[in-house]
């Protein structure tokens, strides 16, 4: 696992194949890095599947109100919903849509995202100045890489645990 400089900003995500250690970036996006603490804080992301995932493109989870539902005939609805928290203001930066980059899932609106999160597999510069980039995976790439494929996936992969690195008993 990678050496965790703030604990307070960093995510240890749980999948099937091992843990995911994720660095928010509070300096770039400090609403959207708040957000995502709270949910996991909360255990909202526990067991949300990931009902979005393009090969060579990205990994999309976080529909709290709809993603963690267990019959596959639920999964339609996954990625249609959010947290019970208010929408999120954008916030662009200069920081590129590169591998393992974190950026906040939303509508056209630029500023609905709510709970909803992508993970990059590849450099996706195309998605610069549109969607806010909130954290990179500092390690554990290679578990997301293995993340099933689909629109939705038919058994999608799941989320297991969210936490916040500062919470977690060493």
């Amino acid at each position: 696992m990678a050496e965790i400089k703030d604990p307070e900003n960093t995510i240890i995500l749980t999948l099937k194949d091992g843990e995911v250690v994720i660095e928010l970036l509070a300096d770039v996006a400090p609403k959207h890095t708040e957000r995502m603490k709270a949910l996991a804080r909360a255990k909202a992301y526990d067991n949300v599947c990931f009902h979005r995932v393009i090969d060579g493109f990205m990994a999309q989870t976080g529909d709290v109100a709809n993603g963690n539902m267990e019959q596959n005939f639920n999964l339609r609805r996954a990625g249609t919903g959010g947290s019970d928290h208010p929408d999120l203001p954008a916030e662009f930066s200069k920081l590129p849509h590169d591998r393992g980059t974190i950026g906040a899932a939303r509508s056209q609106n630029p500023n609905s995202a709510n709970s909803q999160f992508f993970i990059n597999f590849s450099n996706n510069h195309f998605l610069n100045n549109q969607y806010t980039v909130y954290g990179r995976v500092i390690s554990g790439m290679e578990h997301v890489d293995k993340i099933t494929r689909g629109e939705p996936p038919a058994n999608p992969d799941r989320m297991i645990t969210v936490r916040v690195a500062a919470d977690v008993q060493a």
